[in-house]
């Protein structure tokens, strides 16, 4: 009998070596201009200029011609429904209308001016009503202000470390690249031109692991935790009952800064995750769909570590804090800001997404149990996913052991070529305002009859 090493994900190795090899000539047979384009790339490194856009599974990449609400359309003329959005960033859809109009304005007043304006003070308050009452600071990306969270969380504690659970992605912050091998906190062994010594800025313990955490804490060396409250870029990962909540108590206990990133759980409903299930962060970060597609992110502290943060701030020498960045907080932000806060990110819109998504997650499951598969589906308010392994899962070395990348590529190629776009990293998929019932209903159809190849 062949084992689940044998059988990745519970298909035979020789059916879905033939599976994939199909699918991908009906890739390339079907994408002329997409393929000859390549030639046009040399330019930029290994022909794309974003190196994740080489993580699609595909041998070249689809360009895309032009995208709106939760439609794209490539240069090759198909329609793609996109379930993707930007890994996040167009959660709303391509171009919500009043982020457009506000971008069409804006760029009649100007682009960047280093200099606040009366919008920025309205962008504060709208930040609040939807996030609660923290002390806001704006931006570029997720990254950054993870990064600048975790400075302030150091200034204010005097301490050194952060912990952060396996299988965690808060963005490219260089200290927080860490793994667990055999119990111990090390360097992931994916990082390029990593020098330092990671374990000396970083502890890693497993999501779900109250026992772990306290454990860290207790060392007296952990300034902040920092996590998402549901882990979605390695499987989702639900927390166990009581785990948020007793992560909460624990950093109290101990004087660490909680931080959290709410930056893919935005797809929770309004508010976030924090404010659906009323988590109270001492730091609160977002990112990617925040401003409707704009590049922005915010982060924000309460009002006692902001009161630490400014006599830090004051006794430290002269020079430069190392947050900032220019482009930041520039007028083309708040006015998308301001645009989807207002009139994108509403209790109307969520209720939609949750409808759409559950009709989805429901879908992929009947079609999971109608061929027997072994994966299950996670959602989380509009983000859903199907993950090729029994479940739910509980940490990150769970969820790394359920990836199997090429049955992984293999569908993803298939559900491409069946009209239907979703994310590459993982097996995710988010429901926008803008996606239409028919649409989810023939990424149920194709699910099913990607899995009729698989399994019957």
């Amino acid at each position: 009998m062949l084992t689940e090493t044998e059988t990745p994900g519970g298909v035979r190795p020789d059916r879905l070596e033939a599976f994939a090899a199909r699918e991908t000539r009906r890739f390339v047979n079907s994408r002329p201009k997409a393929r000859a384009a390549q030639s046009g790339a040399a330019a930029w490194l290994d022909g794309v200029p974003l190196h994740w856009m080489k993580d699609w599974p595909q041998p070249f990449p689809v360009l895309v011609e032009k995208a709106k609400g939760a439609r794209l359309t490539d240069i090759d003329g198909y329609g793609l429904d996109d379930f993707c959005l930007g890994d996040t960033g167009s959660l709303f859809g391509h171009s919500p209308e009043p982020v457009a109009r506000a971008i069409r304005a804006q760029a009649r007043r100007g682009l960047t001016y280093m200099l606040p304006t009366e919008r920025a003070n309205e962008v504060g308050r709208l930040l609040t009503d939807r996030f609660g009452p923290f002390r806001w600071q704006i931006a570029t990306t997720a990254t950054d202000a993870n990064r600048f969270a975790l400075r302030v969380a150091r200034a204010v504690t005097g301490r050194p470390k952060v912990l952060v659970f396996n299988g965690c992605y808060h963005g490219t912050v260089d200290d927080i690249f860490v793994t667990l091998k055999d119990g111990r906190t090390v360097n992931r062994t994916g990082l390029l031109g990593q020098v330092a010594d990671l374990s000396l800025t970083a502890t890693c313990v497993e999501f779900n692991d109250l026992d772990a955490v306290a454990a860290a804490l207790a060392t007296g060396e952990i300034a902040a935790v920092l996590t998402e409250p549901v882990m979605t870029n390695c499987a989702m990962v639900l927390p166990a009952p009581g785990f948020l909540a007793g992560l909460r108590k624990l950093t109290r206990d101990h004087g660490a800064v909680l931080v959290i990133d709410e930056t893919h759980t935005l797809s929770t409903g309004l508010g976030g995750y924090t404010g659906v299930h009323g988590l109270e962060p001492d730091m609160f970060v977002v990112g990617k769909a925040v401003a409707g597609g704009m590049p922005a992110a915010v982060w924000g502290m309460t009002d006692d570590i902001a009161r630490l943060y400014r006599a830090a701030n004051a006794m430290r020498g002269p020079g430069h804090s190392g947050m900032g960045t220019t482009l930041s907080a520039n007028p083309m932000q708040f006015a998308c800001l301001a645009a989807t806060l207002s009139d994108v990110m509403t209790a109307a819109t969520y209720a939609q997404m949750e409808k759409g998504a559950d009709r989805l997650a429901q879908g992929l499951s009947e079609a999971i149990a109608r061929h027997a598969a072994p994966w299950h589906v996670v959602r989380v308010g509009a983000r859903v996913e199907f993950i090729c392994a029994p479940g739910p899962l509980r940490n990150g070395a769970q969820a790394l052991r359920a990836h199997h990348p090429a049955l992984e590529a293999a569908v993803h190629t298939a559900l491409l070529n069946r009209g239907c776009l979703i994310a590459p990293f993982h097996n995710m998929m988010l429901v926008s305002p803008a996606t239409k019932k028919r649409q989810i209903d023939r990424l149920i159809a194709a699910f099913d009859e990607v899995l009729t190849d698989l399994f019957d």
